[in-house]
């Protein structure tokens, strides 16, 4: 899709917003499309083809399991007879694309009780005041994480969270019940999401990786701010590699193959997001891309060492 083909999607959909509200003014409706270009142009800049944006078709993962993100920022529902639970709130602009795709499905956004998240980056934790102050969900948060959503920055508006979690903690609604796992690193209180969920009569262990990335330009050696960092890496994989999956998903589409799954996943049969061995070899995968870049920072700072 390209930035025009995402721009038309997202004026309509904060069209759509507006009128939820009452606002149906022509000056409004262009002011919208206005800050809606600005937007794009700050965000995407030369990349028309940014997958954060791109609005996509919700489905149906597993059991009571959801896919309602865009192209590449997955937001997750989890649907339960006492309301249901978001992880993810992702960039303020899409949400309007986020309550298209819960209606699409046959629920309402009004009825998420419970806001959650992979970690605390504005492309997946922007939105969660605004989605708090059109919900009333409870925003629960790692520790590590939970004072970045508090305090905003970072793109991220302050929030409140009403409770901190700690690693190990449940989070309980209706008939879902989900467990917190810390896999920091990439953030300080990143999570990874595990719950069963049943499925024509048998029950799968439904993983939703948090992030085990080193991005462009993260120390993992010498780290004033976040002095644990490479420590904390290696905790998160050892979990990570200890964790029962059958379903795998994660922050991004990209992590699991989201694209290519879903086509698979229309024409029937065999549920293609059932993939343990694809988690096993993306969690070993990426555990190699980090120790390859502590390795390399370790060199470089020895070396700096011997310069001096």
């Amino acid at each position: 899709m390209n930035v025009f083909s995402t721009l038309s999607c997202l004026i309509t959909a904060w069209r759509s917003r507006l009128e939820l509200f009452g606002a149906r003014k022509p000056a409004l409706l262009c002011l919208v499309g206005f800050l809606s270009v600005g937007y794009i142009s700050q965000s995407v800049g030369k990349d028309a083809d940014n997958d954060w944006y791109t609005p996509r078709p919700p489905c149906r993962l597993v059991g009571n399991v959801y896919y309602v993100g865009t192209a590449d920022l997955a937001e997750y529902l989890i649907t339960t007879s006492q309301g249901h639970i978001l992880i993810n709130s992702n960039l303020e602009p899409t949400l309007p694309l986020l309550r298209s795709s819960i209606e699409a499905l046959g629920f309402q956004m009004r009825d998420i009780k419970i806001l959650l998240t992979s970690h605390a980056h504005l492309d997946h934790a922007a939105g969660h005041a605004m989605v708090r102050k059109l919900t009333g969900a409870q925003v629960m948060v790692m520790e590590g994480d939970a004072e970045v959503i508090q305090n905003g920055g970072a793109g991220i508006k302050a929030c409140p969270v009403d409770r901190v979690l700690r690693d190990g903690d449940e989070v309980k609604l209706g008939e879902a019940t989900l467990v917190a796992h810390r896999t920091a690193g990439h953030t300080k209180g990143c999570t990874t999401w595990t719950l069963v969920a049943q499925e024509e009569g048998k029950s799968y262990q439904v993983v939703i990786v948090g992030s085990p990335n080193v991005n462009p330009g993260y120390i993992l050696v010498n780290n004033r701010e976040y002095p644990d960092i490479s420590e904390d890496y290696k905790r998160a994989f050892q979990t990570l590699k200890a964790l029962p999956c059958d379903v795998f998903l994660g922050a991004h589409g990209s992590y699991f193959n989201l694209e290519e799954k879903s086509k698979r996943r229309q024409k029937g049969g065999f549920n293609p997001f059932i993939d343990p061995e694809g988690y096993r070899t993306y969690i070993a995968e990426r555990e190699q891309a980090f120790l390859r870049e502590l390795s390399k920072q370790q060199k470089e700072a020895a070396g700096a060492g011997l310069k001096r």
